[in-house]
């Protein structure tokens, strides 16, 4: 266990982005087959009371999951909202729109998963071309209108034969690009500049708002990742892209301007974490105080930890998690209790590799 003294802000990584659904089980289904999530952490049916400024001042019932796909990467936490009627977006998001605009998914070989895709009738946008940084991607539409870029990533924690890894982060549209650089960098220690360039970009062609003259900056991390649950996580990137106004260009919009959190749609990044006050004294002297607080209690089924959320310059709701307790060997009862780990050292890969008992089939 990291001393006292010695605790500092640790980000361990991008532990899962949210996705607002009409159905989850409905949804999983398709990220299962389509992108290989096959891991179910946890579900959990119970109300979420601890969000009121995002969820119109009152609990809102809901149902949600976390599930993994054990190549590497982050999660998705698939959310249902319940008894109340669900807010859809009125208009066709594009590049530049204020919000998570897009979810980014790793690949070990962008061809075989573009042509895996084809043949399950996936709604592909673009055929694999380069970024800025010269890998290749494509981007996909799943049933629901939510984009996923899937990218060229060698990171691989347990080497399963898919064509496709877990979440790789987010594409973000901003409205002032330095103050978010600087936001991203300062708060998430994703302060690595990859590219940084303007222009209408090619490989963007056919996604909505890919006609626009636009900036494009990737970030990454400096450091290596650490952290108990972080060789799972693994490498990710944040791609922020700003709209060039221009005679003719339309104003950008925010994504989630007039709904619910819940509502269908990416809802939040959500980064793991150690040490949460050390966070929240990290995001306060950027000036983003902490907007929820969960507590130390909180439970998510058969996990539980500290969740808190920030929102970056934008408005866009980011999420830290302190994991304290997971299920490793759920129908034996084994957990991972994780709060009197060391905050830096990642837990051994074989323990994390337990997960695989969990997969769906």
């Amino acid at each position: 266990m990291t001393m006292d003294m010695e605790k500092r802000k640790v980000i361990c990584g991008v532990q899962q982005v949210g996705i607002g659904v009409r159905n989850v089980e409905e949804s999983w289904a398709w990220y299962k087959d389509v992108f290989g999530f096959d891991i179910k952490l946890f579900g959990d049916v119970g109300v979420a009371e601890r969000m009121l400024p995002y969820t119109g001042g009152k609990p809102q019932p809901r149902y949600a999951i976390l599930v993994l796909n054990l190549r590497g990467g982050g999660g998705f936490e698939v959310w249902e909202p319940r008894e109340r009627e669900l807010n859809y977006i009125q208009f066709t998001p594009e590049f530049g729109d204020y919000g998570i605009f897009c979810c980014k998914v790793k690949s070990r070989d962008v061809r075989a998963a573009y042509e895996d895709m084809k043949k399950k009738g996936v709604n592909i946008l673009t055929t694999p071309q380069a970024n800025p940084a010269g890998k290749e991607h494509f981007f996909v539409l799943d049933p629901w209108n939510n984009l996923f870029d899937i990218e060229t990533d060698d990171y691989c924690f347990y080497n399963e034969d898919k064509n496709t890894g877990g979440n790789n982060g987010a594409i973000l549209g901003v409205s002032d690009m330095d103050k978010s650089v600087k936001f991203y960098g300062g708060i998430m220690d994703y302060d690595k500049v990859e590219y940084d360039v303007t222009e209408v970009f090619e490989d963007l062609k056919g996604v909505p708002g890919g006609q626009y003259k636009l900036r494009r900056v990737m970030l990454t991390r400096s450091k290596p990742i650490e952290g108990p649950l972080s060789q799972v996580m693994g490498t990710s990137h944040i791609e922020l892209v700003q709209r060039i106004e221009e005679e003719g260009t339309p104003a950008p919009r925010k994504l989630y301007e007039g709904r619910l959190w819940g509502d269908p749609g990416f809802i939040h990044l959500c980064f793991d974490v150690r040490n949460m006050e050390e966070i929240r004294k990290a995001a306060a002297g950027f000036g983003h105080e902490f907007v929820c607080d969960g507590g130390r209690d909180f439970k998510m089924g058969e996990a539980n930890g500290h969740f808190t959320y920030i929102e970056d310059p934008d408005g866009t709701l980011i999420e830290f998690v302190e994991t304290f307790k997971i299920p490793i060997l759920k129908k034996l009862g084994i957990y991972l209790h994780l709060e009197n780990r060391d905050d830096l050292k990642p837990l051994p890969a074989w323990i994390l590799k337990c997960l695989r008992f969990m997969k769906s089939k």
